[in-house]
This record gives structure tokens, C-alpha cells and sequence, in this order.
């Protein structure tokens, strides 16, 4: 917390005076943290900062922290959205994921937080691996929609390398994930959010109209951000940096002043594949005007390497906006990277 506190004191002028719109706890388990402590950090930033009045304060939580006294003690808090580990609705798939928390406290602490006076929560939902059947991928929509959140962020399972997981499918103990289940249940997943009112804004969120996340909308967008901590990365437009992972490394450089952090300066064309690969996947667009003013005439040579997927009807264009379509969004990944500038 110490290191947490002189971190924001020593990256104060990183975003050169610009007002703060959104604040997220997240990566860990933020939820853990005291009233006292979360005031502290949020006492902290306004301290050195404008802080804007509608500004959104974002807590991640696990189901398990959100037990009665604890929402009502976030209400001592500036926090006014919460996004929630669910992950599934069935505690066999949440022994196999290693989650702590049952079906049943996932579903009661996000009603504790309503009944409390929360209401501006989203809800993580994961598919695409062995256990989910569609008939149980549907129970889990189902369950959200019946819950009443107004956003849900939702994730095809991956298997990250040295995990347990990876080295289980890698012995034959578990099985490999399906492309095809996951393409198929997030086609499904896509028509349920459809048909229950919310709009699909970004590849892996959706929202009831007016509820985006202002803070991962911003990121998608470009607008510049500071991390703060161990691994977390910040950007400013020019350059990007990311901060060392150890936590003892971490305590003993802020300790001495020292912000330990690696800094990458972005050339041209880093900016020009940042950009692609954030709109596109967005409900905003690629914007060839945007483009253009990060390197004159550069639109013309995408509209080139694009046409392949205009003419497998992966994207489209309205004006100067090129969106990914229905099915693009199968592809997002592989359509950004074919359309990455060299030199990136």
C-alpha cells in the first residue's frame, strides 16, 4: 500500500494535468482491499489530480468477497461499479477453473449488490471449454439476463503456457480446447445479447444501451492511461511503459524513488497497428480519417490490404468507417494482424 501510495505521488505529471474520467481496480483480487485502504488510494489520486465528478470508479471482485458487510462498507467508498468474477453458473465447471467460489454465491452476491444499491455491475462469463455444453452455455446467458445486469464481458477459454491447464492437455489429462465449440457458442453468445436488448460495443462486451465501460471504452479509443503497480502497463500517446512483475522489486525501487519500469517508444507504424487492432474491435470502427492523421495517406494502402476481407464480407464500410461484420468478428485477431503495417 506504502509503494502503491508513492508510485501515484511519483507519476503524478504522466498524464500532464489531463482531468480523470474512469479509475479501475483490477488485476489480483482488489476486492480484498479495506474501506480505508481503497480510500486511500482514491484520496490519493484526487490529491494529485482533477478527478471528474461523474467520474466511474470500478472495483473487480470475486463472488466470495461480496459478503453483506463488505458491499456495505464499499458504500463508505467513491466505488460505483463492480465487475464480478462470475465465470459460470455451475459449480463443476468452477472446481475445474480452480475457482473458490459456488454457482450459488455468484448469483447471491450479485443480488446482495443490487439490493445494496449497486446497480451499475457487469458480470465475466466463460465458454468455449470441454465442460460447457450449449444447453449449460444457455443456462449461463440466461442466468445473467434473469439477474438484470446491464453489461457482461464474456471470454473464449484460453490456455496461457507453464499453467497447470497446458501442462494437463499436454499429458492427455484434460482435453484440448475446440475451435469450433467456442466459434459456435460465441455466435451464440452474440444473438442472446442481441435478443435481450444489449449491444455488442466491443468483441467481448456487451451492454444495455448507455452502460458501457467508460474505462476499457477509453482504452479502445486511445485515450492515454496510468497503471499503477506491480506488471501494470501505462500509455501516453507517444510511448508505452509497463512496470516490473516481482512485488519485492517493485517495494524496493519505489522505495528508493525509482519508478521500475520499461519504457518502448512508439514509431509510426506502432501507432498505426495500436490503432487498427483497438477500433476494429469496437462498435465505433476504424476510422480512415484517424488513420491518416497518424501517417498522411495511410488509409489508401489499408483500403488496399483490406479487400480480401471485404470480399469474404469480414468487414464493411460506412463512409469513412470500416467495421467488422456479423462473422468478422469470428476473425478479429487474424483481420487486424493482416492489416498491420510493416515496421510495427
Amino acid at each position: 500500500m506504502q509503494a502503491l501510495v508513492k508510485e501515484i505521488q511519483l507519476q503524478k505529471n504522466y498524464l500532464k494535468g489531463e482531468t480523470i474520467e474512469t479509475i479501475y481496480f483490477g488485476g489480483g483480487t482488489p476486492s480484498l482491499l479495506s474501506v480505508g485502504e481503497i480510500n486511500l488510494l482514491i484520496n490519493t489520486i484526487r490529491g494529485l489530480h482533477t478527478v471528474a465528478s461523474n467520474a466511474e470508479i470500478t472495483l473487480e471482485a470475486n463472488p466470495d468477497d461480496l459478503d453483506i458487510e463488505k458491499l456495505q462498507s464499499f458504500r463508505q467508498t467513491d466505488i460505483n461499479r463492480f465487475s464480478i468474477g462470475v465465470q459460470s453458473f455451475f459449480d463443476e465447471d468452477l472446481e475445474w477453473m480452480n475457482r473458490v467460489h459456488r454457482a450459488n454465491e455468484a448469483e447471491a452476491s450479485v443480488k446482495r449488490a443490487q439490493d445494496i444499491g449497486f446497480e451499475n455491475l457487469t458480470v465475466d462469463l466463460i465458454y468455449g471449454y470441454p465442460l460447457l455444453t450449449d444447453q449449460k452455455w444457455k443456462y449461463n446467458l440466461d442466468k445473467a439476463f434473469e439477474l438484470g445486469v446491464p453489461h457482461v464481458s464474456s471470454y473464449s477459454m484460453t490456455v496461457e503456457p507453464k499453467t497447470a491447464l497446458a501442462s494437463f492437455i499436454k499429458n492427455k489429462k484434460q482435453p484440448a480446447m475446440n475451435e469450433q465449440q467456442s466459434a459456435e457458442q460465441f455466435i451464440s453468445l452474440m444473438d442472446a445479447m442481441q435478443g435481450h436488448g444489449f449491444e455488442h460495443y466491443e468483441i467481448s462486451n456487451f451492454c444495455k444501451p448507455g452502460h458501457y465501460s467508460r474505462h476499457n471504452s477509453n482504452y479502445w479509443k486511445g485515450v492515454k492511461y496510468l497503471g499503477i503497480g506491480p506488471s501494470a502497463h501505462s500509455y501516453n500517446g507517444g510511448e508505452r511503459q509497463w512496470n516490473v512483475a516481482n512485488n519485492a522489486k517493485y517495494i524496493q525501487a519505489i522505495g528508493t524513488g525509482e519508478i521500475p519500469a520499461e519504457t518502448e517508444i512508439l514509431t509510426e507504424a506502432d501507432r498505426l497497428n495500436e490503432y487498427i487492432m483497438t477500433s476494429l474491435r469496437t462498435i465505433w470502427g476504424l476510422d480512415l480519417n484517424q488513420l491518416n492523421s497518424i501517417a498522411p495517406a495511410s488509409s489508401a494502402e489499408l483500403v488496399i490490404a483490406a479487400r480480401r476481407f471485404f470480399d469474404n464480407q469480414w468487414i464493411e464500410q460506412k463512409d469513412e468507417i470500416i467495421y467488422l461484420t456479423q462473422m468478422g468478428k469470428l476473425y478479429a485477431d487474424n483481420i487486424a494482424s493482416g492489416l498491420f503495417f510493416l515496421g510495427g
